[in-house]
């Protein structure tokens, strides 16, 4: 078993200037609008595990392509590989990745006419494609499991014959993820319109030549807004390359930190983050509200400090964060419990009860497989001692992100 051994800098200001890889999100959703545009030209894109999974996909289009992990990967090749004629696949993954739900976007796929048939359980990969063109321009999915499932489609769209008309039942979720979507699909001169509960994109024969730079991970950032809340008063991390009008939704963080002590401003693409004060009262007297419905993937991260810092919380929005790469509701009540947190979940919320006892030291943080454990549970180093298993599950979304602990003063051994 490979473990990890950190310790943090304890009571020691964090003073760092760190460049992150762009935006897992951006990243894929950019590679397969290149694969439709090769005219398209791309910068600063992830060197995740992820984002490389999604770039060498792409470019099947006979045989067996194994994601693993990849969950974003598995999701956006399956519409990708539906709809380009010619194309003869299975497209599989890691044991993980075949307990992981495609049904509806497969069902939304076949209602367009695509041909996808399931090679393992109902609804579940690995799955037999066999690309063709086309010509049905509408379709329904139920819109709260994964937004995933919908950028899919979107993405997929512009090359349709008829572009697409897709009708989203029931409540949204991660809706900044679908907004991005659509926002990158307008940066390129491809129209999309969304009307209540539908969402239109036309298709587009061409576009005009573009270099289009990705934004660095805001949810990788979410592991340094930690670090400079449980630091020192006057610690700051300077994090390249990020802007104010961010299209990821875990852009979020700045507010939410604020709460808790952080500040964010922006100097010319650097994000600069530092420790201004301690917990508000409110938040120390109340405990941390908080709906992630739109921002799944910081919540663990919140958790985390939340408890290091001896406050309570209440998140509610949590149901997609069960069929990730674990169930991350019982991961982190299984971990957090391991240090002395007192916490209950639901299938969409967790509440944490402020922690005023000693945190236990030398705990072994198990990840599931799960880069987000590994780097949410991290930052715990500037309380006390802990070991982290499998850390090279981090390469999923943030391959430096032990190098950039290091830069901060953290030891390992």
């Amino acid at each position: 078993m490979e473990l990890t051994h950190i310790q943090g800098p304890i009571n020691q200001p964090l003073k760092a200037s760190l460049s992150i890889t762009g935006s897992k999100s951006e990243t894929n959703r950019l590679l397969l609008l290149q694969s439709l545009f090769p005219q398209i030209t791309l910068s600063n894109t992830s060197n995740s595990e992820d984002a490389q999974a999604m770039a060498r996909g792409i470019g099947v289009r006979s045989g067996t392509i194994d994601v693993h992990h990849a969950g974003t990967a598995m999701r956006f090749l399956t519409a990708f590989m539906a709809t380009t004629p010619g194309v003869d696949v299975v497209l599989t993954g890691s044991s993980r990745m075949q307990q992981r739900p495609i049904g509806l976007l497969v069902d939304a796929l076949r209602q367009l006419g695509a041909e996808i048939n399931y090679l393992g359980e109902e609804g579940y990969p690995p799955l037999s494609i066999k690309g063709k063109e086309i010509t049905q321009r509408h379709a329904e999915i139920p819109a709260h499991v994964s937004s995933q499932y919908i950028s899919a489609l979107l993405l997929v769209a512009p090359r349709l014959a008829s572009g697409i008309s897709l009708t989203l039942k029931g409540s949204i979720t991660s809706i900044p993820y679908i907004k991005m979507t659509c926002a990158l699909l307008e940066s390129l001169g491809i129209t999309t319109r969304m009307e209540g509960s539908v969402i239109q994109v036309d298709p587009a024969p061409q576009v005009a030549p573009k270099t289009l730079v990705v934004e660095s991970d805001w949810s990788s950032a979410s592991y340094h807004y930690s670090m400079v809340a449980l630091a020192p008063v006057g610690s700051e991390i300077r994090l390249y390359s990020y802007k104010s009008d961010s299209l990821q939704g875990d852009a979020v963080l700045a507010e939410l930190y604020r709460a808790l002590g952080v500040e964010s401003v922006f100097v010319d693409h650097q994000l600069v983050i530092t420790k201004k004060r301690d917990v508000r009262t409110p938040v120390r007297e109340h405990g941390l509200i908080v709906d992630f419905t739109e921002c799944p993937d910081i919540a663990q991260t919140l958790a985390v400090t939340c408890f290091a810092l001896g406050i309570g919380a209440h998140f509610t929005g949590l149901h997609t964060l069960k069929i990730k790469e674990t169930d991350r509701l019982v991961a982190l009540q299984q971990e957090l419990t391991k240090f002395g947190a007192q916490l209950s979940i639901t299938e969409d919320s967790l509440t944490l009860h402020p922690f005023q006892g000693v945190m236990k030291s030398g705990v072994l943080v198990s990840t599931y497989h799960d880069h987000r454990m590994a780097m949410a549970f991290a930052p715990l180093a500037m309380k006390v001692p802990l070991s982290v298993e499998d850390p090279g599950v981090v390469a999923k979304s943030y391959p430096d992100f032990w190098n950039d602990l290091a830069l901060l003063g953290f030891q390992f051994s």
